[in-house]
């Protein structure tokens, strides 16, 4: 039996004493059918519902089940691409790290030919369609193989013939042409699932509208009972919306300080993987090329030279022997920083995914040893560094050094030579849980118009006279907000510069964005 007393459950109590008041006469009798239809066909609905439901979510499978095939369908292509890519890299340069590369891009896009196999398995047409992309990949697998093994036995020239017969390119055109074919059928099918996903849902509308019309009919019949609690109610309700309030100004914050982290992730990595990366290695390769045919050139002129000095004019003499090596040797020193830079937006996105460790810090002995590890140049240019005294606080003890470093360094670096340098570093507490840290200097100071763009990647302000890619001060913002820190910076230009840090006085991991 189900314990309807009046003080425990008002409602209930109130309707079952409504109902007794009405009994034995005909409207009672009337309401006590009215009622049982009622619940009667909500539980047809109810039922309707539910199959409804599972029938939308067998849909959704479905679907789920062929955006799975076209993602792997195109990783298949994608990862084909890639191995072909290291391939002519490693024709080019002979860099292991290239053979590698395409090593693990043939495995992955095996992977993903076996996981398309296990995911058409009760789909026959597109089953033979992967069979399908299947034998041309391996194809050219086998044709890249090739290349690789007459390469390792010395026999380039052939490795070169191979690929520019073109059945190459022949076999990648037809591994894109099954690669659409499966792609169009499973986007017939998805169209076809999406028109039944249309037709569930308006079967849905239909049987909740009839729900909601059932359960206004029912409610019409218990309005009065409840009329009284809605003042209650509507107290409660307002006391709950002024505390969810500041909860969601809060939520709201965070979501917008880790969707900026992330985005910077994501820039950081698609720089690296795409607009960097991949031609740079191009570069290196066709540079490797010049140097040997510079090579071969010099080897001829000096040939004719020994033989018929008269045929060798001194423009062309200069060009093979000074004009050519030294435009190589441009290209090599700006490769060569190219990959400084890479390696510098790969450190920055490795730190923003590492565990952080949350420890006291004793940030007088911290900044004392960063000061005296950059002594020697504060000496040089005739300069002071004063650390005040700095509260303690709880932090991760790698970021906080990284970052007080780049404050630091940049301070020193920036100097201004026409008067004695001073950089001050200082610090105190704040109310509500906080801790401030500032570094100022009297160095050559950032114009108005460079505060923000300082923080930018690759982005300097003033004169580049000193060493460096634009990474420091960009990397510092990163840190700080992960750190849910904040950095603001003063400055004036031709006076100084100051960065201020706020933290809170202890990190809480969980209130750290894991995915930066």
């Amino acid at each position: 039996m189900i314990d309807t007393d009046a003080s425990r459950f008002p409602i209930l109590g109130r309707l079952r004493a409504t109902l007794e008041s009405v009994r034995g006469s005909s409207f009672g009798r009337s309401l006590g059918i009215l009622l049982t239809g009622v619940f009667l066909l909500l539980l047809v609905v109810n039922a309707s519902g539910l199959m409804l439901i599972r029938h939308t979510a067998a849909i959704n499978a479905e679907v789920d089940q062929t955006w799975q095939i076209r993602r792997l369908n195109r990783s298949v292509l994608l990862k084909v691409e890639e191995a072909e890519t290291a391939q002519r890299g490693f024709l080019l340069t002979g860099q292991p790290d290239l053979a590698a590369q395409h090593d693990d891009a043939r495995a992955e896009a095996r992977q993903a030919l076996v996981e398309l196999h296990a995911t058409t398995v009760t789909d026959r047409p597109t089953q033979d369609a992967v069979k399908r992309l299947t034998a041309i990949t391996e194809a050219k697998f086998e044709e890249m193989a090739r290349t690789f093994v007459a390469v390792r036995q010395g026999r380039i020239g052939e490795a070169v013939s191979i690929v520019r017969t073109g059945q190459g390119q022949q076999m990648m055109q037809s591994l894109r042409d099954a690669v659409d074919r499966i792609d169009r059928r499973q986007g017939d099918r998805v169209a076809d699932l999406t028109t039944q996903a249309r037709a569930s849902a308006g079967w849905t509308v239909a049987v909740n509208a009839a729900a909601g019309l059932l359960i206004l009919l029912l409610g019409g019949v218990i309005a009065v009972l409840v009329r009284r609690y809605l003042i209650d109610v509507r107290s409660a309700r307002d006391a709950l919306d002024r505390a969810n309030a500041g909860l969601e100004e809060t939520v709201r914050a965070r979501t917008a300080a880790l969707s900026r982290a992330n985005e910077e992730v994501q820039r950081f990595a698609y720089i690296v993987s795409h607009d960097l990366r991949s031609p740079l290695v191009n570069v290196m390769g066709y540079t490797s090329e010049l140097e040997q045919a510079g090579k071969a050139l010099t080897a001829q002129v000096d040939v004719v030279e020994a033989q018929a000095p008269e045929l060798v004019s001194e423009d062309a003499r200069q060009a093979v022997r000074e004009d050519i090596p030294e435009a190589v040797g441009f290209i090599r020193a700006s490769t060569e920083k190219m990959d400084r830079l890479i390696n510098a937006i790969l450190k920055l996105s490795r730190e923003g995914r590492r565990n952080l460790v949350p420890e006291a810090l004793d940030m007088d002995a911290m900044v004392g040893r960063i000061a005296d590890s950059v002594s020697h140049q504060v000496a040089e240019a005739g300069a002071e560094i004063v650390v005040e005294p700095l509260p303690e606080f709880e932090n991760d003890r790698l970021s906080i050094e990284q970052i007080m470093g780049n404050l630091i360094d940049n301070a020193v670096k920036y100097l201004d030579p026409g008067r004695p340098g001073r950089i001050v570093v200082s610090g105190r507490e704040l109310p509500g849980g906080w801790v401030e840290y500032a570094v100022q200097d009297n160095g050559r100071g950032i114009a108005d118009r460079d505060r923000e763009r300082v923080f930018e990647l690759f982005r300097r302000a003033g004169r580049q006279d000193r060493p460096g890619e634009g990474l420091g001060l960009a990397f510092v913002r990163n840190s700080v907000r992960r750190l849910n820190g904040v950095i603001d910076l003063d400055s004036q230009l031709g006076e100084g510069s100051t960065f201020r840090l706020k933290f809170p006085k202890r990190l809480v991991l969980s209130d750290v964005g894991d995915d930066l």
